[in-house]
């Protein structure tokens, strides 16, 4: 069953050329979008299927600086200030709130952990507090444990992931940007080795920028241009049960099971990290770049089944251009969510938070989470084609950071200050391992 989604309106047709073409209609796509329209920039964005259907809206919805990759951090910092602005500036709601994000732990290791991220971060700017046993036991009294220590971040929050993505595509429209759903792009166009327009199911649209937000069809679509961009998905299975008569934390992590409030009242559950790796044409090519990040999660990542397979989003195959691709025989992503992990999640949230015995299962759903090597997205220019700026790989951590990642696309877009240094993001970065033209397909 998939997680509920506000449904919106948008353009039948795609314009016959637009300043720039986005291709994905999840968080980045339309944060960038929008940041370009702001500033007059001719937008045309095309979805294959609804916006913000496949992970943008099947994510936790935690927007955190807490516990950040010192790379991420800016982004994080300058994302959460991005969530608060876009709302007032819109009139659009994404559900966003700082409600503060409460860590709860009795392991020494991951308080100690915990403990040298929040030195570093004083140098970073950001607030954040460790609790000792007595704070912990209060702040997590809805558990009625003991607790030997935690953290809680007040500047960080959550937003909804059925309302966001949605939002932001209709505050771009009003500053009239185009929006196409079931709009499948299938290729770039090149005129003298740089972009010149976007191949879609409708027709081309003339453009001289394409930005690649794909989320984890990113890398199948580079290959039809020869561009090798290492990418690996893992299905993550999330739960959604009924409101309870007493409020529970609105976002609560502790190592067996966290849980983040909605703002209809119901709770998400979700196991940090647990998910089910399918294996597939791509994983088996790209796998011996990711065993570094999978030997460190092995407890947490399980054998998967064929899902993957099923997506078709991780095929090494061609496709032609005047011809249904892929993304049009699937227009969403929809994996079936790991039986065992439901049933496992609910049993450790009803175990650590006894209110949630009266709440009933509404939702079960799953979703790629699109990685890279380094766990840190692919943003900028790609090598070798001019006008081709890609946005991929975000790691599980895409939503959060999304106003961030839309704002820094636009200021490269328009050649703006960026935001934040854009130099970690650089996709060049994969040059050593795995990126560049190449010919053995």
């Amino acid at each position: 069953m998939s997680p509920p989604l506000r449904h919106i309106q948008t353009s039948p047709t795609a314009p016959a050329a637009a300043d720039v073409v986005v291709i994905g209609g999840g968080i980045i796509g339309v944060f960038a979008a929008y940041y370009m329209a702001q500033r007059g920039v001719s937008v045309a964005l095309v979805e294959k299927g609804r916006i913000g259907a496949e992970q943008s809206s099947r994510n936790w919805g935690w927007c955190r600086q807490q516990n950040r990759d010192e790379r991420e951090l800016p982004m994080a910092s300058k994302s959460l200030d991005l969530w608060e602005r876009f709302s007032v500036e819109s009139g659009e709601d994404t559900g966003f709130h700082r409600c503060g994000l409460l860590y709860l732990s009795n392991d020494e290791a991951e308080l100690s952990r915990w403990a040298s991220w929040g030195e570093f971060a004083k140098t970073a700017g950001v607030t954040t507090y460790m609790l000792d046993s007595r704070q912990a036991a209060d702040r997590g009294k809805a558990t009625g444990r003991t607790w030997k220590g935690g953290v809680f971040s007040p500047s960080d929050g959550t937003a909804d992931p059925g309302k966001a993505a949605p939002a932001v595509a209709t505050a771009l429209m009003k500053l009239g940007g185009r929006v196409t759903q079931r709009c499948a792009a299938r290729g770039i166009e090149l005129e003298g080795g740089r972009v010149c327009g976007v191949v879609t199911e409708a027709g081309v649209i003339k453009t001289r920028t394409v930005v690649l937000a794909g989320g984890a069809w990113a890398s199948a679509f580079c290959r039809q241009l020869g561009i090798r961009f290492p990418q690996a998905s893992i299905r993550q299975s999330i739960l959604s049960v009924s409101p309870v008569e007493n409020r529970l934390p609105d976002a609560l992590f502790t190592s067996g099971v966290s849980i983040t409030r909605r703002n209809d009242g119901r709770y998400a559950l979700a196991i940090s990290g647990r998910a089910r790796v399918d294996v597939t044409p791509q994983f088996l090519r790209f796998a011996p770049q990711f065993v570094p990040m999978f030997a460190k999660r092995w407890r947490s990542l399980l054998p998967g089944g064929f899902e993957g397979v099923r997506g078709g989003h991780e095929t090494l195959k061609r496709w032609r251009l005047d011809a249904p691709t892929p993304m049009e025989r699937v227009r969403i992503l929809d994996p079936k969510p790991d039986g065992p992990t439901i049933k496992e999640t609910y049993r450790r949230a009803v175990e650590l938070l006894p209110e949630l015995r009266a709440a009933a299962i509404t939702h079960a759903w799953a979703g790629f989470v699109d990685s890279t090597p380094d766990g840190v997205p692919g943003i900028g220019e790609v090598p070798g084609i001019p006008g081709l700026i890609l946005a991929a790989g975000f790691s599980g951590h895409g939503f959060g950071i999304g106003p961030g990642a839309g704002h820094l696309i636009a200021d490269l877009v328009t050649g703006a200050e960026p935001i934040v240094d854009p130099l970690p993001y650089w996709p060049g970065r994969f040059a050593h391992s795995a990126w560049g033209k190449v010919a053995d397909f």
